[in-house]
């Protein structure tokens, strides 16, 4: 397949006009130190590492993820160290990065002869409300090799998996630089999801962190490319950040403004709306237990669940602004004075 080149003149215009942004935000808030330490944050989300590791994860090594497969373990060996290089460790009291989902969890659940998997966990402890918890979760499996043929799924979900993996390096060079989140953040990796959303359910049936402590959930499921509907366009569908509470739309809706201004498209943001993505992906087992959730997503391409879902076709500049998007929007959820409300059934 065609590779995708961006010239590095491109990207270098691009940082340039997104910091500019930025920095006007900053200068706007006269050096507000959280502003600067956003700022400096920001800049961790960079366009050259997210293409890095998402050709590792959707790589034929990774043999398409599926669930508790040997690929799969390679690839979440991968994230965690990642994770370890970064100085960022796992819950104390789970004491590893791994939470077992055991086969017979999910087999009675309808996923029949799935082997044992995990869900991989890392985690930044806040500075101030360290008991109130944001999730940004993505899942790491797919759908494995089919007739030796590697799906090796690389907008499904290596797009949310990279993403959630340079979130976490961002936050933690705020951390670093004094400038840590008040709340505390935990990078949720799920598996199964191709199967049944069966690692989410297992998180939310055997939560590290109380549910009730539980702000809200960002999850990242498909953010790399785009579809026919939406071709050349800089958007994002936002899926269910309005159905729980009243402030979620907001804040995300004022963090885009003040990074990309990307195109909100809230074709899907209905529980009846005939695709039922508001129930297809790993944030619905958040929203059934009253946590808000915000669903971030490309949209159905020609790629999906297809062999030619590969890491030739991701839209790296796109996928770089939506991962910026949702580190913006956790930052102001992390670091705002109260939690948002749940005010809404």
């Amino acid at each position: 397949m065609k590779k995708i080149f961006i010239p590095l003149l491109a990207i270098s215009l691009l940082l340039s006009c997104v910091t500019t942004q930025v920095n006007n935000e900053v200068n706007k808030e006269k050096q507000n130190p959280k502003e600067i330490g956003f700022l400096s944050a920001f800049k961790e989300i960079k366009l050259e590492d997210l293409k890095q590791n998402l050709t590792v994860i959707a790589s034929d090594e990774m043999e398409g993820r599926d669930t508790g497969s040997r690929g799969q373990k390679k690839a979440g060996e991968y994230m965690i160290r990642f994770y370890k290089n970064l100085g960022i460790s796992f819950p104390k009291s789970l004491g590893s990065y791994y939470q077992k989902v055991p086969a017979s969890y999910m087999q009675q659940k309808g996923g029949s002869n799935l082997p044992d998997s995990e869900n991989i966990l890392a985690f930044i402890e806040g500075s101030e409300k360290p008991e109130e918890i944001i999730v940004i979760s993505a899942h790491y499996d797919h759908v494995g090799t089919q007739n030796n043929v590697v799906y090796n799924g690389a907008d499904d979900d290596g797009s949310g998996t990279v993403a959630v993996m340079q979130i976490a390096k961002a936050f933690q060079t705020a951390k670093k630089a004094g400038n840590g989140p008040k709340r505390s953040i935990l990078f949720l990796h799920v598996t199964g999801e191709e199967h049944g959303l069966f690692g989410s359910e297992y998180y939310s049936d055997h939560p590290v962190f109380p549910l009730g402590n539980t702000v809200a959930d960002l999850n990242i499921d498909m953010i790399g490319r785009d579809d026919p509907e939406n071709r050349g366009k800089n958007y994002v569908y936002v899926i269910g950040s309005e159905m729980l509470s009243s402030q979620l739309k907001t804040i995300i809706e004022e963090a885009n403004i003040k990074i990309n201004n990307l195109e909100l498209n809230y074709k899907y943001d209905d529980p009846n709306d005939p695709e039922k993505l508001y129930y297809r992906s790993d944030h619905y087992n958040f929203a059934k237990h009253n946590i808000p959730v915000a669903f971030f997503f490309d949209g159905i391409h020609e790629d999906y669940h297809e062999p030619t879902d590969d890491v030739e076709k991701i839209d790296f500049p796109l996928l770089q602004k939506r991962t910026q998007l949702i580190f913006a929007t956790a930052w102001e959820l992390a670091n705002r004075k109260e939690r948002i409300v749940v005010d809404k059934k």
